[in-house]
């Protein structure tokens, strides 16, 4: 991964040796998760309409299942941006008008509606994961007034700052001339300019 970065690099920027451990939390990955699922469903829910439909028994609905779908993509990228939090408020809103939808086809004329229920579950599941993920990013990344964040233990170096300054003092003592150079200048001004 490390020679991607370095691509993306210009010239004068450090190059990535190695990365350290990820910064991530667990609500973190799960919140990135449900980003990649909800894209996936939307797109499944805008190319696979007429499939899904006469599964749950609801012929005629397509575009409302489509509709659901740039829902589903919409709040997956948001999930997946810098504003995690209102794409998965979005997802929460989303799950309950999926669930709305679901329960009002959930009728005795519909001969699907065991399908239905069993989409219904998975709704209610996923729904409950969206519902923690929400209020563990909120709880993670909601600032605390007058309390600030430690970085007491972080350097900026990667391998310590002992090994810096190491490697500092051997390149300040390789660019110091040796006592021969210097007597060598005396000697011959004129060289000195080479």
């Amino acid at each position: 991964m490390s020679f991607l970065t370095n691509l993306a690099r210009s010239n004068g920027d450090p190059k990535v040796l190695q990365s350290g451990p990820s910064s991530l939390s667990s609500s973190d990955r799960l919140a990135r998760n449900l980003g990649w699922f909800s894209i996936g469903l939307g797109l499944a829910e805008i190319f696979a309409a007429k499939k899904i439909t006469h599964a749950l028994g609801m012929r005629g609905k397509e575009n409302l299942v489509r509709t659901f779908g740039v829902r589903e993509i919409t709040s997956g990228f948001m999930t997946l941006s810098i504003d995690r939090q209102a794409g998965l408020t979005g997802r929460v809103a989303g799950d309950a008008l999926d669930i709305f939808t679901l329960a009002s086809i959930m009728r005795p004329d519909n001969h699907k509606r065991e399908n239905a229920a069993l989409a219904l579950a998975m709704v209610a599941g996923i729904t409950l994961l969206d519902i923690i993920a929400t209020g563990a990013n909120s709880i993670r990344h909601t600032s605390r007034q007058g309390q600030r964040r430690s970085y007491d233990d972080r350097s900026g170096f990667p391998k310590g700052v002992e090994t810096a300054r190491g490697a500092a003092r051997k390149q300040l003592a390789d660019l110091r001339p040796t006592p021969t150079d210097a007597s060598d200048t005396l000697k011959n001004p004129a060289s000195a300019g080479d």
